[in-house]
């Protein structure tokens, strides 16, 4: 599979977020690049996220269109089997 057909990651983040961190770290060894906005940086980025998430924390992370959530988010969709899917293009 080429990676130009995988869903895009989008992660809403700060300079001092250490879920961010981790959440780009988890990535990372899955061998997944992201785009990251900044939201600390960038008001009208802060009040987007939060009309798509209705949540003001950080991170935010989408793949493609879906709205995964935060780091803990993400950890329990990866543990329930349906994070790897989901990067893959094909959620379960």
């Amino acid at each position: 599979m080429s990676t130009t057909s995988l869903p895009q990651v989008t992660i809403y983040s700060t300079a001092v977020c250490p879920y961010c961190v981790m959440a780009k770290n988890f990535l990372k060894s899955k061998g997944r690049e992201w785009t990251e906005v900044r939201v600390d940086t960038d008001p009208a980025q802060r009040e987007k996220m939060v009309a798509l998430t209705k949540r003001t924390s950080v991170p935010q992370i989408f793949v493609g269109d879906v709205h995964v959530g935060g780091y803990d988010d993400m950890m329990a969709l990866h543990r329930a089997g349906k994070l790897e899917p989901l990067l893959e293009g094909t959620p379960a």
